[in-house]
């Protein structure tokens, strides 16, 4: 069984900085669950470009609000508390941010703790392997 709280995964690796966002990520690939589980703050009056080419998302926002376009088609949806979104098809889109906004964010395959945005606005493809590599 594990427990764990927020403020656990606070000030150390488990807590992730990006310039528009930052990431607590409570579950990750070393609990061995198949998915990892992040509470994560997105910083009001951003916009943060992403594509999840290797993971599956699923996000349930709890907080704040602003909107998510689907860089394919240019649909543009409003996200408040209350609204979920999966990119089920590793969909480019973008987030912006309104007010401050706190998502519940699953992913899959499970994230490592250590993945950041590339210039894509995708995160690499890590695995329990490459956790055990030294730095």
């Amino acid at each position: 069984m594990i427990v764990r709280t927020l403020d656990d995964t606070m000030n150390g690796d488990a807590h992730v900085f990006a310039p528009t966002w930052n990431s607590r990520r409570l579950l990750l690939a070393g609990d061995r669950m198949g998915f990892s589980l992040h509470d994560t703050i997105i910083d009001a009056g951003t916009e943060t470009r992403m594509w999840y080419r290797n993971h599956l998302e699923a996000v349930y926002c709890i907080e704040g609000e602003g909107t998510l376009e689907d860089v394919e088609t240019g649909d543009v949806h409003q996200i408040r508390a209350g609204t979920v979104y999966a990119l089920d098809k590793h969909d480019r889109h973008v987030l912006r941010a309104t007010t401050q906004m706190r998502m519940v964010c699953v992913f899959n395959p499970p994230c490592t703790g250590r993945e950041t945005h590339d210039e894509n606005g995708t995160y690499p493809l890590l695995t329990m392997a490459d956790e055990e590599q030294p730095a």
